[in-house]
């Protein structure tokens, strides 16, 4: 299964006195921080950083990085050192948590730190967790295990008839901002007819027309749909030394029509899991969909019809499904919003007797700071522990989700202009059909509030052309 490693997220407020400054600044950091091995309190360990660090007037850098030491035994601190960038000028801080029996929870919550560049003192100042966030923080803790997502790039089926399995990958060519569809399908006939594989290439240019080109069906297995760079012997090296070292490089080659695709993806991020990952690891739902990291960057080429689509550090995901077929209706949405941020919503109505008399029923995971909110991948669907159930509203061109948790609402809307829309026809293991209605160059309003005594706005994304979405049916 892999070893475990630790990550959490990490919100921390305060102010800073520049050299040569009267008065503080308010700034503010948000951190990820992950570690290949558990972080445990009788060690001395260090984690990796990354987050962005703000403050007021002179910083906003989303790329800074840098080490989290955690001694919490042996010499009973927390170091922090982060390079950032603040206008023209590269600043470090260092800071450290000093442990106290005496005190805990501040000497746990509070970091002194000073500033410097090319060796001076450049400020100093102190930073506290959020208000309210030791509680969020500590419950934020994950111990995945590294490799998991590699993992559930394999196939699931098991030779029993009446499955579908499904690996698609949607990518924004970050330039052009052409949206990229690749879709590669197992279809296992309910009557027990050799299991067959087909997919297809869609281009979707910013001012179209949207192209596409269909392959298969042909007997499974003749085509792999993703390699890793060790699996590879056309691979360099590099590639090779890269996978070895658990980043998971894979690629992504094919042919469809007068299409060739040769991409390699660099997974960044955990696994999203949109359902219960009980549901995907074990089933008890009609189907299950996950990404097997959170986003992804994408290098390669596209060679088509009248020139070839250049990537790189094209930003989007590859996901995953399995189950026994399309619903009655569905809607689905991934966004890349950035900074690590993104957004998975699956909104569907099932095909079996009793769901299918329900509304549609959402599906909604946004992974933002390091955090994914709803906790719980069942609460917008059924509206568990303190959250009403989220409503989806499917229909074309617009679309759009709603739902609140305690402290948290979300609306989001999705509009897939027509020329910019592709129909395709899926067939499903008992024969029946349902057509599908994708766009790679969608628009998105994505707007989260929390309840500070009312709604206040926490933050809000607009996507133009650059949302990956689709609403299906019969």
């Amino acid at each position: 299964m892999g070893s475990r490693g630790t990550a959490f997220a990490e919100t921390l407020l305060g102010t800073v006195r520049l050299a040569g400054e009267a008065e503080a600044r308010p700034m503010r950091i948000d951190l990820e921080v992950r570690a290949d091995a558990l972080l445990l309190p009788h060690r001395t360990a260090v984690a990796t950083v990354t987050g962005r660090i703000r403050i007021r007037g002179i910083a906003d850098d989303p790329c800074a990085t840098g080490q989290l030491e955690m001694s919490l035994l042996a010499r009973r601190r927390i170091g922090y050192r982060l390079d950032f960038t603040a206008g023209d000028r590269r600043l470090t801080l260092d800071g450290r948590k000093s442990l106290s029996l005496r005190r805990p929870v501040r000497s746990a919550t509070v970091l002194p730190y000073t500033l410097s560049a090319d060796g001076r003192e450049a400020g100093r100042g102190a930073l506290r967790l959020s208000p309210g966030g030791l509680l969020p923080f500590l419950a934020g803790w994950r111990f995945p295990r590294r490799g998991e997502g590699e993992r559930q790039l394999e196939p699931r089926w098991d030779g029993r008839p009446g499955r579908t399995e499904v690996w698609y990958t949607t990518l924004t060519e970050p330039t052009g901002r052409t949206g990229v569809w690749l879709h590669h399908e197992l279809v296992a006939p309910t009557d027990g007819s050799p299991a067959r594989v087909h997919g297809w290439i869609a281009l979707f240019p910013p001012e179209g027309p949207v192209e596409h080109a269909r392959f298969g069906p042909e007997p499974w297995p003749t085509r792999r749909p993703y390699s890793t760079a060790a699996a590879d012997e056309k691979d360099t090296a590099e590639a090779a030394e890269k996978a070895k070292a658990g980043e998971g490089v894979r690629h992504l080659r094919g042919t469809a029509g007068p299409y060739t695709w040769d991409l390699t993806e660099h997974p960044a991020g955990e696994p999203l899991y949109t359902f219960p990952r009980w549901a995907w690891h074990h089933g008890g739902l009609p189907a299950a969909q996950m990404l097997p990291a959170a986003a992804s960057r994408y290098t390669g080429t596209i060679d088509r019809p009248g020139g070839v689509l250049h990537l790189d550090g094209a930003p989007g995901a590859t996901a995953r499904i399995h189950g026994h077929g399309n619903a009655e209706r569905w809607a689905w949405l991934h966004a890349d919003l950035g900074h690590g941020d993104v957004l998975e919503v699956v909104a569907a109505v099932s095909r079996k007797p009793v769901l299918d008399r329900l509304p549609p029923l959402v599906f909604l995971r946004l992974r933002h700071r390091g955090r994914t909110w709803p906790r719980g991948a069942l609460r917008p669907a059924v509206g568990l522990a303190g959250a009403a159930r989220f409503k989806a509203h499917i229909g074309l061109p617009t679309w759009t989700v709603t739902g609140r948790t305690l402290l948290r609402r979300v609306r989001v809307t999705v509009t897939q202009p027509a020329e910019r829309t592709l129909a395709l026809e899926y067939t499903d293991p008992d024969g029946s059909r349902a057509v599908c209605r994708n766009s790679e160059a969608a628009d998105a309003r994505i707007v989260l509030e929390r309840w500070w005594g009312r709604w206040r706005p926490e933050a809000s994304w607009t996507l133009a052309g650059t949302a990956h979405a689709e609403v299906g049916g019969r």
